[in-house]
C-alpha cells in the first residue's frame, strides 16, 4: 500500500473530491465557455447581423467543445504535455458518443461523459508518462486507447442517464412550475456560487425550457444579487467582477459567515417561480443548456435566452419576440435580483446577521 501511495504522489495523482469535483469540473466549465458558449455567442451575433463569417467561426468553436473540455480537465489535473495533447481525441470521442443514447437517439450527456472519461484517461496517461524509453509512443497510446475505449463502453449509457434526469427535471417543472421553479432556481444558483460548475451541470442534463429559465433566474439572483449587496464594500470594481464575472468570489466570505448567502438564496426562491409561472421564461439556446448555468457571466445567460427566442421564431414554435419576453428578461436577470437581494441584505444588516466588511473582496 505504501508503494502505491508513493507512486501516486510521484505522479501527482490525487484521488479526491476537490481534485475531481472542483478543480476538474471548474476547468471543464472554462473549456465549455471557450468553445460551445463562445461559438453560440458568435453564431447568434452573426445570424442577427447577417454576417456569415461569424456564423462559420461560431460553428467551428462549438464543434471543438469536446476536445476543449478534455484538455481543460487535463490541465487542471496537471497532466504532462503528451497526455494533455492526447486528450483532444478523448474529448472528441466522449462528447460525440455521450451525445447519443443507448437507443441511438440524441442525448445530453456529452459534457458529463467527457468529465468522467477524460479524468480516467488523464490519470492513466500520467501513470505511464516517462516510465519507458519510448514514452512518445506509450503515453499517447495509453491515453487515447483508454479514453476512446471507455467512450465506446460508457458514453452512450451516460448520455441515456443524463437525458433521463434532464427530461425528468423539465417534465416536473412543466407539471409543477411553482415548486420546481423554486427548487431549480435555488439549486443551480447555489451551484453557480460554489466552486463547482453550474454550466457543466446544466449542459450535462440538457436543462432547457422552463427549467432552463428557472436556472438562469437562480444564477442571476446570485451574481447580480451579490454584486449589488456588496456594493458598499466593493464599489464599482466589485459590481463588475461579480455581476459580469462570478459570485464565486464571495466563497471565502461565505465560509466565514454563511448568513451573507441567505439574501441571494431567498432572491432566487422568488425569481424562480416568477420565471416559470408569470413570465414563462424559457431557455432554448442552441448550445443545449450550457447557458442556463451561466447567469450574467459575460452576459451568456441573457444572450442564450435571446438565441433561443430567435431559434424558436425561425422554427415556427414562437410567433414573435414580445414585450413580455423582454420585460421578463430585464426583471429576472437584472432588476429583481439587484433590488430583492439589496432589500433582504438591508434587513439582515439591521438584524446584525451581516456586518460591515463581511462582503469585502480582497
Amino acid at each position: 500500500m505504501e508503494t502505491i501511495r508513493a507512486f501516486l504522489k510521484r505522479k501527482d495523482i490525487e484521488i479526491s473530491l476537490r481534485r475531481y469535483g472542483i478543480d476538474a469540473l471548474g476547468a471543464m466549465a472554462q473549456g465549455l465557455f471557450c468553445s460551445l458558449l463562445i461559438g453560440t455567442i458568435l453564431n447568434t451575433l452573426g445570424t442577427q447581423l447577417n454576417m456569415e463569417f461569424l456564423v462559420t467561426v461560431g460553428g467551428y468553436a462549438s464543434a471543438m467543445s469536446g476536445p476543449a473540455m478534455a484538455i481543460a480537465i487535463g490541465y487542471a489535473l496537471k497532466a504532462p504535455p503528451l497526455v494533455l495533447f492526447s486528450l483532444a481525441t478523448v474529448g472528441y470521442a466522449a462528447n460525440a458518443l455521450g451525445s447519443t443514447t443507448l437507443s441511438g437517439g440524441a442525448g445530453a450527456g456529452g459534457p458529463l461523459a467527457v468529465l468522467f472519461i477524460a479524468i480516467i484517461a488523464a490519470e492513466l496517461g500520467k501513470a505511464v508518462s516517462k516510465e519507458t524509453k519510448i514514452d512518445i509512443l506509450v503515453t499517447p497510446l495509453v491515453t487515447i486507447l483508454a479514453g476512446v475505449g471507455l467512450s465506446a463502453w460508457w458514453a452512450p449509457a451516460i448520455g441515456t442517464a443524463a437525458t433521463a434526469v434532464g427530461t425528468f427535471v423539465m417534465w416536473a417543472t412543466d407539471l409543477q412550475p411553482f415548486l420546481m421553479g423554486i427548487l431549480v432556481s435555488v439549486v443551480i444558483g447555489i451551484a453557480l456560487t460554489l466552486p463547482i460548475s453550474s454550466a457543466a451541470i446544466c449542459a450535462a442534463l440538457g436543462l432547457t425550457g422552463l427549467a432552463g429559465g428557472a436556472a438562469v433566474a437562480g444564477c442571476c439572483a446570485n451574481m447580480v444579487g451579490f454584486a449589488v449587496l456588496s456594493f458598499r464594500e466593493n464599489r464599482w470594481g466589485g459590481l463588475v467582477s461579480q455581476g459580469l464575472g462570478t459570485s464565486m468570489l464571495q466563497m471565502g466570505n461565505i465560509v466565514k459567515n454563511p448568513r451573507i448567502w441567505i439574501p441571494a438564496i431567498l432572491t432566487s426562491a422568488v425569481t424562480g417561480p416568477l420565471a416559470t409561472c408569470v413570465f414563462h421564461f424559457e431557455m432554448n439556446d442552441p448550445s443545449g443548456g450550457v447557458a442556463s448555468g451561466m447567469g450574467t457571466c459575460g452576459m451568456v445567460g441573457p444572450i442564450g435566452v435571446y438565441a433561443g427566442w430567435v431559434a424558436d421564431v425561425a422554427s415556427g414554435v414562437k410567433e414573435a419576440i414580445t414585450a413580455m419576453d423582454w420585460a421578463g428578461m430585464v426583471l429576472l436577470c437584472f432588476l429583481l435580483p439587484g433590488v430583492l437581494c439589496w432589500l433582504f441584505g438591508l434587513l439582515f444588516r439591521r438584524m446584525g446577521w451581516i456586518r460591515e466588511g463581511d462582503l469585502r473582496l480582497d
